[in-house]
């Protein structure tokens, strides 16, 4: 199979494009950040591996992750990973995603984060014709569940003490979904 990027894409005046090897000491510098961190089920990534994950993106089958740009500036990331349906033997794979995102410090506030789920949304259903996205976040992540709902998706899980968190335990989480037919509605 040929991968074939859903990307470049301007959502909301976010460019989403694949990421570049120039990128990675810009994503270095900012994804292991204790501020970016705090809501991130993986709050370290050794900087070797994170170089090789981001430089193998765009030659993946199933990791559909960008970078967003603002001004001709890194701003944050997108995650699209596409993930096979729970179910019986026989189930169709690579039907799903898991989508996320992550804000460059000094970014915060100015949609970056609205824009790229918009976009990872759009890239999984309407280019890579998916079934049902995916997304979760920790229940007292307020700012997380606010951008998933405006985007369309619905909390469909409420785990009780379900979540490890590094500073508070054990916490509830959140899971929201969408299927590819509600998304016409909500482009």
């Amino acid at each position: 199979m040929t991968r074939t990027s859903p990307w470049p894409k301007t959502v909301f005046g976010v460019l989403l494009r694949d990421p570049r090897p120039e990128d990675v000491d810009v994503i270095a510098d900012f994804r292991n950040a204790p501020e970016v961190n705090r809501w991130m089920v993986r709050t370290y990534v050794e900087p070797a591996v994170l170089r090789a994950e981001w430089l193998a993106v765009p030659t993946s089958e199933t990791d559909y992750s960008c970078v967003a740009e603002v001004s001709g500036e890194l701003a944050g990331l997108g995650f699209l990973d596409i993930v096979d349906g729970l179910g019986q033997p026989g189930v169709p794979r690579g039907t799903d995603a898991l989508i996320g995102y992550m804000v460059r410090p000094g970014f915060e506030g100015r949609g970056v984060a609205t824009a790229t789920a918009r976009g990872v949304l759009a890239a999984a259903f309407e280019d890579l014709g998916l079934r049902r996205v995916t997304a979760g976040c920790y229940a007292a992540n307020v700012a997380s569940a606010r951008v998933l709902e405006k985007v369309g998706m619905r909390r469909e899980r409420h785990g009780i003490a379900d979540s490890w968190h590094a500073e508070l335990g054990w916490i509830d989480g959140d899971e929201y979904g969408l299927l590819a037919h509600e998304w016409p509605g909500l482009r």
